[in-house]
């Protein structure tokens, strides 16, 4: 059996591909069916793990780089236009021993952010998107075995989208030297 917290890096890992990323939407109906084109889904989404954008400050104009709470940040594009839709959704996956303030903390604080101005700061490969702040902010929550249910009552009593993913038990590799030889009668 995996620890919780191989899990948690195994969804972090998995839905910083695209396509991981559109199948957990496919989970939510609401989120998915905001993909703009499920034919060229590589152009469509961009996720973007543990994501980081420049806001800049009201005061002297001057910006700063701010690493935000959630695990992943879904930007929707069109890609036709090749450029990003107003909709950006915030993935956050429970992580292990977080309990739900921690959680919803860490939602409340993107909504802090994303009131200011911002802009994303993109992966080379997406240098020539426009990067600018999205008008409409989606988050979703997603939740394993280890989550306990008090998570997934406060999340459903607040009203807040989330899915639960039941992840496989993976074999655990066993090491070289564990491993016995193969005999003559075996082979």
């Amino acid at each position: 059996m995996l620890t919780p917290q191989v899990l948690y890096e195994t969804l972090l890992a998995d839905y910083s591909n695209h396509q991981d990323a559109i199948d957990l939407l496919r989970r939510y109906r609401p989120y998915f069916e905001l993909v703009p084109s499920l034919r060229r889904p590589a152009e469509s989404v961009i996720s973007l793990p543990l994501p980081v954008v420049r806001v800049v400050q009201v005061s002297d104009r001057s910006s700063v780089h701010q690493q935000l709470s959630c695990d992943i940040a879904l930007l929707l594009c069109d890609p036709e236009w090749k450029v990003k839709t107003d909709h950006e959704i915030f993935i956050f996956i429970h992580r292990p021993e977080e309990d739900f303030s921690g959680l919803l903390t860490r939602w409340r604080q993107i909504e802090i952010l994303v009131g200011q101005e911002y802009s994303w700061v993109m992966p080379w490969k997406y240098r020539q998107i426009i990067s600018e702040k999205g008008r409409l902010h989606f988050p979703l929550f997603v939740t394993m075995t280890y989550t306990p249910e008090r998570i997934r009552r406060g999340l459903t009593g607040a009203g807040l989208p989330f899915v639960d993913v039941k992840m496989p038990e993976f074999p655990i590799a066993t090491p070289p030297e564990e491993i016995p030889e193969a005999t003559e009668e075996q082979t």
